[in-house]
């Protein structure tokens, strides 16, 4: 598993959003891209997380940002998740871990002492030329969006 950094080229991707639609990374050429990886819908940590994006979309967007969540999760329950939460941007399913992996942020776990594998919550920035800007792995859920501005 590749570990990207800054300066990498981002790995292109494609596939389905909440809403079945096919989302490629280069849709976004052009444009800087918050790509951020999450454990799983409707918990905690990940909805603190997207609410904070969500809250702060306009801004963000305002600015020239794109944001776009990843997990692991299937398309049904991405809807739920946007629905419940009126998320304004792409939930990425990825199902098959192809995006995780690629990314590098497919890895073992530890919660109450049980080792399992999963997502680690990462953000990475991605500029228009689709190269990795900044990586963060110690995400503030809370303030997710505010922690990406103070580092650019």
């Amino acid at each position: 598993m590749a570990t990207l950094k800054t300066g990498d080229k981002a790995p292109d991707f494609t596939a389905k959003d909440q809403n079945g639609k096919s989302v490629s990374l280069s849709d976004f050429k052009g444009k800087t891209v918050i790509l951020y990886f999450y454990p799983k819908d409707d918990t905690p940590g990940c909805t603190a997380e997207a609410c904070d994006f969500r809250d702060n979309y306009q801004s963000l967007a305002g600015k020239g940002f794109e944001v776009i969540g990843v997990s692991t999760d299937d398309e049904k329950s991405h809807k739920k998740f946007e629905t419940k939460y009126s998320l304004p941007f792409p939930l990425i399913a990825d199902t098959d871990h192809h995006i995780v992996e690629a990314y590098g942020v497919w890895g073992e776990k530890n919660m109450y002492g049980k080792k399992y594998m999963g997502t680690m919550r990462t953000t990475f920035i991605i500029n228009a030329d689709g190269n990795i800007q900044t990586v963060i792995d110690k995400v503030d859920t809370k303030a997710s969006s505010q922690q990406v501005l103070d580092l650019l």
